[in-house]
């Protein structure tokens, strides 16, 4: 049988990942449809979850930690009045007794809600990658061993409520909260969502969980696994749908240079420039091609690190992609 061969593409993929897959399960998959040589994911989704899994190709590889350490926005459910051992639906449900959610007004739940804005402390769950021992906590946790965790701080930039309904079910009653979260890098949203049933005087669990964007990045843009497959072997189209690497680093600022020293730039070289009111920081770096006056576009270098003193700047090189000047 003869292995297909591999592509050496470059770009990143804005996936729309759906429940079931894990995040590796998802990137093979698509790595096998763009028969890609060199890819990556960022932004770790569990198999319950969906939503946007940015997926890296090539070159774009270098700039995932960009992702990681990007603000997350995400879309949950929470039903109130019962509390899982895992914190999500996949865990043993039981009822938290005297507790009464279908009381709860919205105005109410929005007051709790602000109660969680800016930095917090939050104890990682045991059902959770992070590892001790080099053994994920969820391998302990599925052995009845509970691990002692440090707590850790993080942001919540918003906590909006989208929705709260008091259901009938036959005889039993139960209350769904839908909350949208926009957070730091290192936030558990079902931690989240227990500690604010809590604060609520009851319970919960997460339901569904969906994130909507990392950083300047969102679902609105992503494709999902049907659309990709829809274009099985047109790599042309395929490739069409990749977003440029600088897409990742949207939020620094952008620094030209002319092409003598975007040369010297790509060659690992630091830079001597004149003052120009640039802020010191981290930049993204641009060659200015001799043809963007007739409309060409300026070429992607990779980041540096801008340092100034008042009397000019230096620019030292970070991470490079390969690219033909």
């Amino acid at each position: 049988m003869v292995k297909a061969s591999r592509r050496p593409v470059s770009g990143v993929l804005l996936f729309d990942k759906a429940t079931g897959l894990s995040s590796n399960q998802a990137l093979q998959q698509i790595k096998r449809l763009y028969r890609a040589e060199k890819t990556g994911h960022t932004g770790t989704l569990d198999p319950l979850a969906s939503g946007l899994l940015p997926l890296m190709f090539g070159e774009a590889t270098k700039f995932a930690a960009d992702l990681i350490d990007a603000d997350k926005t995400y879309e949950a459910t929470v039903r109130l009045g019962f509390v899982s051992t895992t914190g999500d639906a996949e865990g043993q449900i039981e009822p938290v007794e005297g507790a009464d959610p279908a009381k709860l007004t919205e105005k109410e739940v929005r007051g709790v809600c602000q109660q969680f804005l800016g930095e917090v402390a939050q104890t990682p769950p045991m059902f959770s990658a992070l590892k001790k021992d080099g053994k994920p906590l969820y391998e302990y946790a599925r052995q009845g061993i509970e691990l002692e965790r440090a707590e850790r701080t993080i942001a919540i930039h918003r906590l909006d409520v989208m929705f709260l309904k008091h259901h009938a079910c036959g005889t039993e009653l139960f209350t769904e909260l839908g909350i949208e979260v926009c957070c730091s890098k290192g936030t558990y949203v079902r931690t989240l969502a227990e500690d604010l049933a809590k604060a609520l005087g009851t319970g919960g669990y997460l339901t569904a969980l969906r994130r909507t964007a990392i950083g300047g990045l969102h679902t609105g843009q992503a494709l999902g696994v049907d659309q990709l497959q829809s274009m099985d072997g047109q790599f042309d189209r395929l490739d069409a749908v990749l977003k440029p690497v600088d897409s990742l680093l949207t939020s620094l600022p952008a620094m030209l240079l002319q092409l003598d020293l975007a040369k010297r730039f790509l060659h690992g070289q630091r830079l001597a420039l004149p003052p120009a009111g640039e802020t010191p920081g981290r930049v993204r770096v641009y060659a200015v091609q001799n043809n963007m006056t007739q409309g060409g576009q300026p070429t992607f270098l990779g980041t540096g690190n801008l340092e100034t003193d008042g009397k000019g700047a230096l620019l030292r090189p970070e991470r490079l992609i390969q690219v033909t000047l």
